[in-house]
């Protein structure tokens, strides 16, 4: 039976959480003061509720000040932490990086210059950059690429006798991560990480209805040949469904998009990866360039299909292509969880470090990084830098752990201001709004099949900065119920004043 002390405490607390819009900064509840203790009450029978009784749950909630817990239920349990791994990669990225580390792609001429005529091959050497897409020029995501072409024709290069060399050797040629489900490889939030990437290695699509049984109109973003669309999408009635599928076949180009969408819909936009993003990139980038009147006799080459090696020293530096710092970086992958962006993050490591970019030797300097903040690593699973796959395994009290340290660091400022605040941005826009927790707690969402996780930082009514972490898997209820019942933990800590 449900105490009458619980009651009253759920009711407040849902109050807060699920009409949180009715209430106005003016009008917000008092603070709610009381002991450490009794607010370990309150949590405890917060987690008693039945419709998580098949549900894993782990909590953990610190004082960054002095490192008192307020609250912990099994905070050593290791758990699937899906999208909160990314506190681990990012943490790492600044640790070994550092706030002013920027991505670089370098352009080279290999052979001579013969009057307006480039008598050998352009070659595109990439370090990883992620950014190389719209996201940062006005949703132009050729924009770049034409910036190139002008750049070249400045240095008086009409014609390329050659062709355009990828060089991706920065990284390895593993884009996928370990246990990264096979059905994923299609969806945008799996592509495939390279040394060199556009577009966050996918293709974009626009659905837009027409006339009731008549075929949807497409555009597609890029317009290239490098890939294949097999494309039925039927527009019906508004009292039908909108119902759009996307499916790449593996180790292809080949891209199926099927479905309905209804007459008076919005323009639908989808996305699909692709197959070797640097073929990709250096035919996307030869389309652009032919575009803006520089005559290419070759083709895309991937390095990997040469023959023969390429020698630098016989090469000359056209110009480098510099990326935006690391904190903005960062501000994307933990903002909004860009999975793409944190591989390339995490191989970025590996090739700084041991000039090899690939997951493990990025995976290894994360784990030093954890060593040196005080984490056990007999007892803590990673296999990714986003946190997709389900084989990643950490407990509340390693986040929590990784927390206060960033807190305790002179870049923390980069790292707090990378995350999702409360009722303002990213993937915590909609949550906790008019709460004492909205434009207060910043945190990182995560999830993945039935792992569900929050953690971050978040202030309370005495000005006490807290870090906390609460991972929910296995559970079988909906999961906005899952959302609110983190949401009660997080906005309760905001109104909580010590007695």
């Amino acid at each position: 039976m449900v105490s009458a002390r619980k009651f009253l405490l759920l009711l407040f607390l849902c109050t807060i959480a699920a009409k949180g819009q009715e209430f106005h900064q003016d009008t917000l509840p008092k603070f709610s003061a009381s002991t450490v203790a009794e607010l370990a009450a309150q949590f405890d029978d917060i987690f008693e509720d039945p419709s998580f009784a098949s549900a894993s749950i782990g909590v953990m909630v610190q004082s960054v000040a002095n490192g008192e817990y307020l609250y912990k239920l099994d905070e050593n349990k290791l758990m699937v932490p899906a999208s909160n791994l990314k506190l681990l990669t990012t943490a790492a990225g600044l640790y070994w990086l550092g706030k002013d580390y920027q991505f670089k792609t370098e352009i080279y001429a290999r052979g001579k210059q013969d009057g307006l005529a480039l008598k050998g091959d352009l070659i595109i050497k990439g370090f990883g950059d992620p950014t190389i897409s719209g996201r940062f020029y006005s949703n132009n995501m050729l924009r770049l690429f034409e910036s190139w072409a002008d750049t070249l024709l400045e240095h008086g290069i009409d014609e390329i006798a050659g062709n355009i060399i990828g060089d991706d050797n920065a990284f390895d040629d593993i884009g996928l991560g370990e246990g990264w489900q096979w059905d994923y490889e299609s969806d945008w939030y799996a592509a495939p990480s390279g040394a060199l990437s556009f577009n966050d290695n996918c293709v974009d699509f626009l659905v837009t209805p027409t006339s009731v049984g008549e075929k949807a109109k497409l555009d597609v973003q890029p317009l290239t040949k490098y890939i294949t669309v097999i494309y039925n999408v039927v527009t019906v009635s508004t009292d039908s469904v909108t119902e759009i599928n996307v499916y790449r076949e593996r180790k292809t180009n080949v891209i199926s998009i099927t479905g309905t969408i209804k007459e008076k819909n919005e323009p639908v936009k989808c996305y699909a990866t692709i197959n070797n993003p640097t073929q990709y990139f250096v035919n996307v980038f030869r389309d652009v360039l032919i575009r803006k009147g520089i005559l290419v006799k070759g083709f895309g080459v991937d390095i990997d299909d040469m023959t023969e090696s390429l020698d630098y020293k016989s090469c000359q530096l056209l110009f480098t292509h510099r990326s935006a710092t690391l904190p903005v970086i960062l501000n994307i992958i933990n903002k909004n969880s860009q999975n793409f962006f944190a591989e390339q993050l995490l191989k970025t490591i590996g090739y700084e470090k041991d000039r090899i970019g690939s997951a493990a030797n990025g995976l290894r300097w994360v784990k030093k990084f954890l060593a040196n903040s005080g984490i056990n690593l007999d007892n803590i699973i990673l296999v990714d830098g986003s946190g997709l796959s389900r084989l990643n395994l950490v407990s509340p009290k390693q986040l929590v752990t990784v927390l206060n340290y960033m807190a305790k660091q002179d870049n923390f400022k980069y790292y707090y201001n990378s995350l999702s605040i409360a009722g303002k941005d990213g993937s915590l826009a909609n949550r906790m709004l008019k709460s004492r927790a909205e434009n207060n707690l910043h945190g990182k969402t995560g999830f993945v099949g039935a792992a569900r996780s929050l953690s971050g930082y978040v202030t309370t009514g005495d000005n006490e900065l807290l870090s906390f972490s609460i991972l929910v898997n296995n559970y079988t209820v909906p999961v906005k119920l899952v959302d609110n019942l983190q949401d009660l933990i997080c906005i309760r800590l905001a109104n909580f004043k010590r007695k």
